[in-house]
């Protein structure tokens, strides 16, 4: 297969279920993103329980793909020990990093899993150089932007010095990224719970 993406880009592709990571890593995707069946903002999804997650990081890195894992709701208290357990079972299995919206998240990854790497989700809502800078002194190694910038923004933010993402796809979406308020008004459904 040839690429036709310089080496210094990642293409990044969501994997809901077990059958979507072969359908992305045939497709050319370097890496996927994936939740469990808990604590992720993509509830409606099927998602992973752990040995699927264990079987597909093992394909993956067998074939030279990243996997990156979606811890990116608002967590609760009473959800403490269910963090951590998910970390020490994404550092059981190797993951590549953790994407994660919730600071108090955060802080648990660099408490009990400080070598999985931090990505900060969509969800934060960082659009701007100094949010992205605000990320790399609280030690994430990249930054998923929101989804309405525009290249000029996008290029702005990269002075930062920190790795970017951003949504090819745009936004499925009515809501502006990591403001996600309407599907709760309108439903009760919070996305920040993972529920729109």
């Amino acid at each position: 297969m040839t690429r036709i993406i310089p080496s210094r880009y990642e293409l990044l592709a969501p994997a809901g279920q077990p059958d979507c990571v072969r359908a992305a890593l045939n497709n050319g995707a370097d890496s996927i993103y994936l939740g469990m069946k808990a604590l992720n903002a993509r509830r409606n999804a099927k998602n992973f329980d752990y040995s699927q997650l264990k079987e597909t990081v093992e394909y993956c890195h067998l074939n030279g793909a990243k996997v990156y894992l979606t811890l990116n709701p608002i967590a609760f208290d009473e959800e403490r020990k269910q963090v951590i357990e998910t970390l020490q079972q994404a550092c059981e299995l190797g993951l590549d990093a953790v994407i994660v919206q919730d600071i108090g998240v955060a802080s648990l990854v660099k408490q009990v899993a400080p070598e999985l790497r931090l990505h900060g989700s969509t969800q934060m809502s960082i659009h701007t150089r100094k949010g992205a800078e605000f990320l790399k002194e609280q030690g994430f190694s990249r930054v998923v932007l929101s989804r309405e910038m525009s290249l000029e923004e996008i290029r702005n933010v990269a002075k930062a010095g920190i790795e970017l993402e951003a949504f090819v796809h745009g936004a499925l979406c009515m809501c502006v990224s990591g403001q996600c308020y309407m599907s709760g008004m309108l439903g009760g459904r919070s996305a920040n719970r993972g529920m729109c």
